[in-house]
């Protein structure tokens, strides 16, 4: 029975909000965002200088997700028998503890209330002194099963590609570039569920209108899916040029933000939405349901004016996009902010390497013409 910790609303990283490193803009991730940007970004401040990165270490593809409990305080470690051999049950906190793998407190079973419930054997001391954790509630997602693989891009095809360009793709500069963020499918021409990571198996990137974009993509894979269809991820200039057009713009449409063209801007951030009750909801980013809640991630040109000169759609917001660059830079911003790492089009992550992925992180693909 899964079982979630209690958490106040007042997040820690809510205060960014005050201390105005978020330009006034949405509830970031703390954990995607608060990030070391190398160098300032093309035309524009250094907007995070001093950040500390967060995710030196990435999560190993294959691997169970991390054991968030590894490093607390061993509850064994302090003895606690002279209280116990006093026969006294005491009312404060008896340390921390794991049932089940969900955090609590050992408690005596008369300090824990609902809507909190009494484990035994995962606690020190006496009978009375019980893991206290959150009973379990009703699935976050109506309908959402982590563990199954929706395909909603299944049927959906690829259309006729610009002149000298190949299927899906339209012409920017002197290359091509996906019309749309990309999706994945298989050898078999399956599609590929957007909302897991493909692991090792092969996967081919298509560029497909109404498609729900893949997310979950390192950039290694994100590189491979490209390769598979004949097509590359694009160069930093490339990207670039294909965001701003041939005049340079900050923003896919122009020169001056203009709110709710692109999908940008979400209120609430999805992992806090999902696992409201978990003091560390960023943990989770990898959950496959964060990308399935409602007025989150958007199919491909759903937003019929967050299109490029060329015509490319979607290049600010919705997902990042994985670059070419081998030390790892993902750009354009993602359907919660287009702010904090620059403006529009000059938006760039570069705090990760190309083995990071989460719900977040998303690509598109280059061809030479």
């Amino acid at each position: 029975m899964a079982r979630a910790t209690p958490f106040p609303m007042t997040l820690a990283f809510l205060a960014c909000v005050a201390c105005g490193e978020l330009d006034a803009g949405p509830v970031l991730d703390t954990l995607e965002d608060a990030e070391t940007v190398d160098a300032a970004p093309e035309g524009g401040a250094d907007l995070d200088a001093g950040q500390t990165d967060l995710d030196a270490t990435p999560p190993d593809l294959d691997a169970t997700p991390p054991d968030r409990d590894a490093a607390r305080t061993d509850p064994d470690a302090a003895d606690p028998k002279p209280i116990a051999d006093a026969g006294i049950v005491p009312d404060m906190s008896w340390g921390p503890c794991v049932a089940d793998g969900e955090r609590g407190d050992c408690l005596s079973v008369d300090d824990c209330a609902p809507p909190m419930t009494s484990v035994p054997g995962f606690c020190p001391g006496p009978a009375e002194v019980q893991c206290c954790v959150a009973e379990a509630d009703e699935p976050p997602v109506q309908g959402c099963d982590p563990d199954e693989h929706p395909q909603p891009n299944q049927g959906l095809v690829e259309s006729a590609g610009e002149p000298g360009c190949p299927a899906g793709m339209i012409v920017s500069g002197t290359v091509c570039v996906d019309r749309y963020e990309a999706s994945l499918v298989l050898p078999d021409g399956s599609s590929w569920s957007p909302y897991h990571h493909p692991g090792p198996r092969e996967v081919i990137a298509v560029s497909i209108a109404d498609a729900v974009p893949q997310g979950y993509i390192d950039g290694v894979t994100a590189e491979r899916a490209c390769d598979a269809a004949g097509k590359r991820l694009c160069t930093n200039e490339e990207w670039l040029r294909a965001c701003q057009g041939a005049a340079g713009d900050t923003y896919p449409y122009g020169d001056r933000r203009r709110d709710g063209v692109c999908n940008d801007a979400r209120a609430q951030h999805p992992a806090v939405q999902l696992f409201p009750n978990d003091p560390n909801p960023f943990d989770r980013i990898q959950h496959p349901c964060i990308n399935q809640l409602a007025d989150g991630l958007a199919t491909t040109g759903a937003r019929a004016a967050c299109v490029t000169a060329d015509g490319a759609f979607d290049m600010m917001g919705n997902l990042h996009e994985w670059t070419a660059d081998p030390d790892g830079t993902f750009r354009g911003g993602f359907y919660v902010d287009t702010v904090r790492n620059g403006p529009g089009c000059l938006y760039r992550t570069t705090a990760h390497n190309r083995q990071h992925w989460d719900y977040s992180t998303g690509f598109r693909c280059c061809a030479a013409r």
